[in-house]
């Protein structure tokens, strides 16, 4: 059960959400894609057009895989002969053209797949929501997919997923987050298994608005966490500090920054489980195992 997000995602963001299996992100990314509403609370400013891929594909809808586009293509108000032209497009991208006439029951995992992802992004979406997408592609899928990922955000679209490899879209993160407990950590979208990424940091106090969340997209977070006097503190990789004490000063409203300084090299990692952390890597090493 989640409980207390408050969660901004702005356009041109490319999100990952990570933890241990039953942690919730299935879930959070169901809401995000306006698939279940939250019991409590409200998610506002959702875009016109969302894609969303879920973890697992209704593959036993009586249609081939060209007619489960164009229906799908039609649903999000495209015409339909420009939904056939982008189904096939999608399709050959994919590298599943030659089973356009397939009836969906009777397509392999990897080319149900396929399709899944192609309808998620056949009408343009401005918010792309994927949950384990890339499981069961092939190695050239899986790099189109990165493609088409890339090309929404800088299409100014804003994109959130779960992958279990932990080198997916490596680079291209602009924002991470670990569901843990009830509620979620901010991460750094570059660390490795542990969390946390090596060479210099800096440590950055600031104070926000009553009842304001951090700014989203700060660059080089690798940790966050509120003090007792109701202020933020931030670890931030050094090459990363100008652009994130620019985004806290940018901010509407703005935050007040009170102080920067060397973090203590010698602190250790956020407070986690270590059985949740025994766990995130359990899940690496078999995602590795599968891929063998």
């Amino acid at each position: 059960m989640l409980r207390g997000i408050d969660l901004e995602l702005a356009p041109g963001v490319l999100a990952r959400f990570q933890g241990a299996n039953g942690t919730g992100k299935s879930t959070l990314l169901r809401m995000l894609a306006g698939i279940d509403a939250p019991t409590e609370g409200r998610i506002g400013g959702r875009p016109g057009r969302v894609g969303y891929v879920p973890e697992r594909f209704p593959g036993a809808l009586p249609l081939t895989a060209l007619g489960y586009l164009v229906h799908l293509g039609r649903v999000h108000g495209l015409g339909r002969a420009e939904a056939r032209a982008r189904a096939g497009e999608w399709l050959e991208r994919f590298g599943a053209a030659g089973h356009s006439r397939t009836p969906l029951s009777e397509l392999s995992k990897g080319t149900a797949q396929k399709v899944a992802v192609a309808q998620a992004l056949l009408a343009a979406p401005e918010l792309l929501v994927l949950d384990e997408a890339w499981t069961g592609l092939d190695e050239t899928a899986r790099g189109e997919l990165d493609r088409a990922v890339a090309e929404r955000v800088a299409a100014g679209a804003t994109a959130v997923f779960v992958d279990h490899d932990p080198r997916r879209l490596a680079g291209a993160v602009d924002v991470a987050y670990r569901v843990a407990g009830t509620g979620l950590e901010l991460v750094n979208p570059c660390a490795g298994e542990e969390g946390s990424a090596s060479g210099p940091r800096v440590r950055i106090l600031a104070t926000g608005p009553r009842g304001a969340a951090l700014p989203s997209g700060l660059p080089g977070v690798l940790s966050a966490g509120q003090r007792a006097d109701g202020s933020t503190e931030l670890t931030v990789a050094a090459a990363h500090s100008d652009g994130a004490l620019r985004a806290l000063l940018g901010a509407r409203p703005p935050w007040h920054v009170r102080e920067v300084s060397a973090p203590d090299t010698a602190q250790a990692e956020p407070d986690r489980p270590a059985r949740e952390r025994e766990q995130e890597r359990e899940q690496e090493r078999e995602w590795e195992r599968e891929q063998a």
